[in-house]
């Protein structure tokens, strides 16, 4: 039964992500793209958070993403429980002092790696309330996408 919800929760998931449109903020690095994949977010003023998105919004078509409604749950499909609560543990505060912002990147990098190797086109983060907008065949209103 929850394979079967989680089916259901997917393929709704996928439907929702190719009917909307996304919005990007381009990235410093010129390779960003080959090293972390594709950021959107789903609205401009979540997009914002990153920097100055693009005037105009993206269509995008996935087929097979690792979602999750959480980031530790997202990092425990990619990686063993241990190594997922490691890095995640590791990870500075945003507010805090050093270098949050390269060892998010570096995240970034190792997830979109792994996400790769399993075959998946994207990784979905969405708000921990996403999770009963899909149940009841709804986009959730916050959602980050990663495309890989």
């Amino acid at each position: 039964k929850a394979a079967g919800l989680k089916l259901m929760l997917k393929q709704t998931l996928i439907e929702k992500i190719n009917k909307s449109e996304w919005w990007h903020v381009p990235p410093r690095d010129k390779n960003a793209y080959k090293k972390r994949g594709k950021f959107l977010a789903s609205t401009f003023h979540q997009a914002e958070f990153y920097g100055r998105p693009n005037d105009e919004p993206e269509s995008v078509e996935i087929s097979n993403p690792i979602f999750g409604f959480s980031e530790l749950e997202i990092l425990m499909k990619l990686f063993s429980a241990n190594i997922a609560r490691t890095l995640l543990n590791n990870l500075p505060d945003v507010g805090g002092a050093g270098g949050w912002y390269k060892e998010r990147i570096a995240l970034d990098a190792k997830m979109y790696k792994q996400a790769k190797c399993k075959g998946f086109d994207a990784i979905v983060l969405i708000a921990p309330s996403g999770k009963h907008s899909l149940l009841n065949n709804r986009k959730p209103n916050s959602i980050e996408l990663n495309l890989l």
